[in-house]
This record gives structure tokens, sequence and C-alpha cells, in this order.
């Protein structure tokens, strides 16, 4: 029998969901009513009787996480927390999917209060509730003691048919159900039609075998149109496995009420006005009033205020006591919280000098993680398969596991992702999304690309998360071009928001390691290399974390050569041999772009200074060079198999072939006649 308590004010309010986001879609002449309308009582459900947060407090630690995986149907969130109290209006609603409005075309975290990631790219929001649910599992176990369940939370996921198409949710879901992830809860709005029509025509597999062949519980509900009991007794029913993640198939009818319900006709494109009118007068609703509101919807749902309100308090008063008595723990969690580094970590950072040994920049990786891991429990890291290569898991990690497997704990710091690299990173995503937590995400650079929606929403999230990045060029060698990245880099760099670090040597590296984890709303992806690299006379911390600086310097330089990562070297010994021909050669290191263009244009210009030409130098597509330099060599492209310094060798990167083509560039120059400027001369002033 259902424990279902019905209020009678329940109909009234799924139907003011289902207007108010028609009316939204309507004014913005522009969206996606169907699935809000046909969403609307499983959200009622869940709104007003299940989950718990706080309008007042959106950043409440231990609310529960509601993830909207299918950020098409937007309108259904933005209404949401209109009536729940958050701090958006009715004329919020009304600038729908308008310039700079508080309701963006999909859901952005940071932009709207009450968001928890930015979704709208099919699948990625799925994999961020794992990721959100990672975090729980993690930080419960870390803190929480008997008697102080502090850290208990769910995350809750509206999906859709689109999204269980994507491969990052396919890998999302695999890895969720490995980690037994009681804690998330997914809601498949199966209402069978996506852009192209009826899901008869591309997806026909058996949703629900699949996820118990993934490990899920699966629950379903063939009436999610009015069946109210039904609803609530399934998410009930999901909460009480501790030992899977569930899936609840939920049959719903898209654009329920429309003329057009059950048709691709009400997934993509606002309703006509005399559909409109129709379906409020359906609903009991005057048909020519827009963005009408019920007093009697707002004060129900002003009972889950009230509610989120209690439970954040009885939580404060539950972490005070926890202060009394565990008051290291208490700390660091506060701390984590607060999103605070601790005091003092960077002094753990490795520092190199010339006479220490060449070693792999991915080594040189590994040597910092192993640094300051002890010192940093924010740290959250893992590899898509590739540990070994990566070099990411540090002697004293644990592996998060379920305890069951015996293969480590949920109090862990280690992931093993498998080879699901889009997932991996759409999961580090929801990771940082909780709070209190720093992630780290390897593979070769060459599989970011693989990752690459997940990478792009974090920029434009602004979550901080750290990709080790490592076999980075043409020095990976022997696995030739279909491994070795030429593009990828160029890619990265233009996008916003992300750091794209190429380090030369050791304290390159640790500087890499220091402005990723400071950057608190930006990723970072650490293009490291296979090949060993020589530790640099002029490199320090302090000169590489201004993203750029001048390893060698001369006065009244004949040429600049600017590089980065394992050409600097290569730059060093081509100016040496320049110099046993009079050509005096200024070295600049350019590590990461973002970071060199985020300093002053006074120091920018005295780094990449006019007077001489400059020529860039990369084991990569030379794209993008051309804001820093006059003259580019690099790769045209793809590599080749072969010992890396074959490969090297073949492409002309060496010392003597530098040296050759800088003398081209300086006797060009010279016959040119006339002042060299300094390309930032017009990016800057541009």
């Amino acid at each position: 029998m259902s424990s279902f308590a019905a209020n009678p004010t329940d109909d009234v309010a799924i139907a003011t969901i289902r207007t108010l986001a028609v009316d939204t879609v309507g004014k913005a002449n522009s969206g996606h009513p169907g699935a809000p309308m046909g969403m609307a009582p499983v959200a009622h459900i869940l709104f007003s009787r299940i989950l718990n947060a706080n309008p007042k407090n959106s950043k409440w630690f231990n609310r529960d996480r509601f993830v909207l995986s299918n950020g098409h149907a937007c309108a259904l969130q933005y209404v949401l927390l209109h009536l729940l109290g958050y701090k958006l209006s009715l004329d919020d609603l009304k600038a729908f999917r308008q310039l700079d409005s508080k309701t963006p075309g999909h859901p952005e975290a940071g932009h709207t209060d009450g968001i928890e990631v930015t979704t709208g790219p099919l699948g990625q929001g799925f994999a961020n509730g794992v990721g959100l649910a990672i975090a729980q599992a993690h930080l419960a176990a870390t803190y929480n003691k008997d008697n102080f369940d502090l850290i208990n939370n769910y995350t809750y996921v509206f999906t859709g048919d689109g999204c269980l198409m994507e491969g990052v949710a396919s890998e999302a879901a695999s890895l969720a159900g490995h980690l037994q992830l009681g804690n998330l809860v997914v809601i498949y709005d199966d209402n069978h039609i996506s852009i192209d029509g009826d899901t008869a025509v591309a997806f026909t597999e058996n949703v629900e075998q699949r996820f118990l062949a993934y490990g899920w519980q699966v629950l379903h509900v063939d009436n999610g149109d009015t069946d109210l009991p039904a609803i609530y007794d399934s998410i009930i029913e999901a909460r009480k496995d501790k030992t899977k993640p569930t899936i609840i198939r939920l049959r719903t009818t898209i654009g329920y009420g429309s003329k057009q319900q059950g048709t691709h006709g009400v997934h993509g494109s606002p309703l006509k006005a005399d559909d409109i009118e129709a379906l409020k007068t359906k609903f009991g609703f005057a048909p020519d009033k827009k963005f009408n509101v019920p007093q009697e919807t707002y004060d129900l749902y002003s009972e889950f205020g009230k509610r989120g309100a209690a439970l954040e308090s009885e939580w404060n008063t539950l972490l005070d006591s926890y202060a009394q008595k565990y008051p290291k723990e208490h700390a660091e969690l506060t701390r984590r919280i607060s999103g605070k580094l601790p005091e003092g970590w960077e002094k753990s950072l490795p520092v190199y000098k010339t006479t220490d040994a060449a070693q792999a920049s991915r080594k040189l990786s590994e040597i910092v993680l192993t640094a300051i891991t002890p010192v940093l429990p924010d740290l959250i890291g893992g590899s898509a398969d590739l540990t070994g290569s990566n070099l990411t898991k540090v002697k004293s990690s644990v592996d998060f596991q379920p305890p069951s497997t015996g293969l480590g704990t949920y109090a862990g710091t280690y992931i093993r992702y498998g080879v699901r690299e889009h997932a991996m990173g759409a999961i580090a995503n929801g990771l940082h999304a909780y709070g209190g937590i720093i992630p780290f995400v390897a593979t070769f650079l060459n599989f970011v690309s693989y990752a690459s929606g997940a990478v792009r929403l974090s920029a434009l999230s602004g979550h901080q998360v750290i990709w080790v990045a490592t076999h980075d060029s043409i020095g990976l060698g022997e696995d030739g071009p279909t491994h070795q990245p030429v593009e990828t880099a160029i890619a990265l760099r233009a996008t916003p928001n992300l750091a794209f670090w190429r380090p030369a040597d050791g304290n390159e590296t640790s500087a890499a390691y220091y402005v990723a984890l400071k950057s608190t709303k930006t990723p970072s992806v650490l293009s490291l290399s296979r090949q060993n690299l020589p530790n640099l006379e002029g490199s320090t911390i302090e000169k590489a974390v201004r993203g750029g600086y001048v390893l060698h310097d001369e006065e009244k330089e004949d040429l600049t050569i600017v590089s980065s990562g394992s050409e600097v070297s290569i730059a060093v010994e081509a100016a040496s041999k320049l110099k046993e021909q009079g050509i005096k050669t200024r070295i600049v290191s350019l590590p990461c772009w973002l970071t060199f263009d985020q300093q002053s244009e006074e120091y920018k210009l005295s780094v990449l200074r006019s007077g001489a030409p400059i020529l860039s130098l990369e084991a990569l597509s030379t794209a993008g060079w051309q804001k820093y330099s006059h003259e580019q060599f690099g790769l045209a492209a793809w590599g080749a198999s072969g010992p890396y310094q074959k490969v090297y060798e073949k492409f002309g990167i060496t010392g003597s072939n530098i040296a050759v083509v800088g003398k081209k560039v300086v006797d060009f120059y010279k016959q040119k006649g006339g002042e060299v400027v300094s390309p930032l001369v017009k990016a800057i002033h541009l």
C-alpha cells in the first residue's frame, strides 16, 4: 500500500508548472515545452515531498543535488526554482533565453541560483550526477562518525532518451554501477520522442535490461502523467537500496495536455496561441492570463523552503557538536567546504637545480603529486586505464572502491575510471561542483580529445579540474601518429578559460601545479612528456608561474626563440650553436598562453619585445603561435612511428636544424630592414 499522502493542491501545482513552462517558452518564442509538461508530476513530487534543500541558502553543503541532465527542458527547472523561492522572479521567467538574463537557453551553474551544473549537451548532466554521487560517498566515508551522519545527501538526475543515447552517459552509468553508488537516483523520462521523431527510428534497445546489466536497481512507473502515488513510492523505494544506483523508467506523455501531446512537434518548439489557450482551459486556468501562479501553489511550495531551512539549522547544530568531539576533522572539512587551501601547502612543491637528473615531465608530475598529496586531502584523482603510463597513483593512496569489493574504500582518493575518458571528464566536473574536492584526471594528451565535450563545459562552468595529459607530442615515439597529438594543443589553447600548460622542466612542472591549484574557477590541462627533459638554467617556479618568461637573455639580440615543453631545451641548444656564429639569441619559455596573457602589458612586452625577429618552436601544429612570433617552426602534418629521437630528426626539430632555421630568419629580417615590432603590440592594442 502506498505511503503517499495526497494534498488537495497537488493537481493545481502540477498544472501551474505546465502552464508556466508553456508561457516561459512562448514568451521567448524559443525553447522546449514538451518535456517540462510531461515531467511536471515527478518534478512536483520530488520537490514537494522528498528533496532536501534550502532556497535561502542554495549552497548549504548537505543539500540534495538535483541535475537536469536534459538541459533542453530547462524551462522546467527555472519554473521550479521560482516556485520554490530561489532568487528567480516571474520577470526572470519572462526574460527566458534573452541576453544576460538569469534564465539562459540551458542551465548554467554560477549564473542562476540553484543550478548545480551546466547542462545542455546531452549526457553531460548524467555523468555530472555520477560525480556528485562519488563526492558524497567519499566525503561521507572520510568525515562521518558514529552519531554524526554529517554528509548523507542524495543526487537526483532527470534524464531522457537523448541523454541515454549518448556514449558519455553509458560510460558514466557503467562506472556508477561498478561503484555501487546507492545515493544516486536517476529518473528517466521515457516519452519515446527525440528531435527526429519517435525513438522507434533509432533507439529501440531495452533500457531497463541495459541498466540491470550495469548493476543498477531498475524500477518503473507506467503512468507518469497522473499516478502520483506510484511516482512517490518509486523514489522512496530507490533510496532504500544502499548498494546500487537506481534508474526509474517513468513513462510520460511529452507535451501532456496540449493538442500535440505525444508527438515530436511539441519537443522543441513553442505551442501555438490557440493550443496554449486550450491547455489552460483544460487545467482550469484563465486562457488569456499569462504567467499565472495561484497563491495556493506558492503556499504549497513555501513548505519546501521551511523544511529546508529547518534541516539546515539542524545540520549546523550537528556540525557544531562535531567540532567539539572531532576538532581536527571539523577544521579540515570546513576548510575544504570554504574552498581554501591548507596554509603553506606550496612549500611542498619540488624545486630543481640544473644538476638534477633529466626526467620526463610525466615523472616530474608524479613527484609533485607524491609531495603535495599528504598536505592536500582535497585532491581526488584517477586515470582512464593508464595509471602506469600517466604516473598518477602515489604510493600512499588508496583506491576509491566499494568496500564490498575488497579493492579499496569510499574514503580512498584514487579513482579507476577504466577506458572512459569522456565520462571521466564529466564526472570530474560533478566532483568539483559538489565542493570540497579538487579533482585531477589523467590520460594521454591525444585522448583528451575524446573528452572535449566535458573539457569545454569545465571551462564554461569554471570547474577546477586538472588534466594530467601525458605523452604530449611526437616525443612519444613508436606509437605513431594515431597517438601523437598535433592539433590537440591549439584546440585546448583556443578554449576560453582553459589553462593549457606545457612545462619544460621540473620547476615549470611545479609552477603548473601551483597555478592550477590556485585557479579555483579555471580548469587546467598539464601537457607532459614521455621523454626525459633536462632541468634548465634560468628556470624557476617564481618565473614560470607567470606563464611565460625570459629563460636566457641577451642585450641587443639578433633573434628570440620562444618555445614550450620538450622543445625549450632544443631551443637552448640551437641558441648555443647560433652564438658560435655570432648570432645573439634570447630564449623565452612560454608554458601557458592563458596565464601569460593575463600578465600586465608591460611585462608581456618585456618578454616578447620588439627589436629582433621572434621564432616559435614546438613539435605540434604551429597554429596560434602567430600571436607571439614572426615566424613559426613545427609540424605541418601528422607525426610518424619510430624512436622519438629519429622522429624529431625527421621533422627537423633538432638543435642543429633550428640553428639553421634561426640564421635564415635573422638574415631575412636584416635584408628586409626597418624596425621589427613584437607581434604582441598589435594583439595588445586590439
